[in-house]
């Protein structure tokens, strides 16, 4: 791991302490974690821009009526 080191004004520091103990966790967990999401979001972002352009080819899309039958049996009686 790299250590990474950044200013942050003094009421973000606070609201982080107080969440990083609300959930049990360090101030580092919570901001690798909040970061790893926030770069998790952003690619999501070029995931739709590559769909747009380059869309699926014929074996990538192969099981796509599949995904239409829905379910095979009907197990709602079961439920009881």
């Amino acid at each position: 791991m790299t250590l990474v080191s950044f200013r942050v004004d003094d009421a973000e520091v606070a609201e982080m302490q107080r969440w990083a103990q609300q959930l049990g966790a360090g101030r580092s967990e919570l901001l690798r974690e909040a970061l790893h999401r926030y770069l998790v979001g952003l690619e999501s972002v070029l995931d739709v821009d590559r769909w747009e352009t380059e869309p699926l080819a014929a074996d990538e899309s192969a099981f796509a009526e599949v995904a239409d039958w829905g379910p095979a049996d009907d197990w709602s009686d079961w439920i009881e």
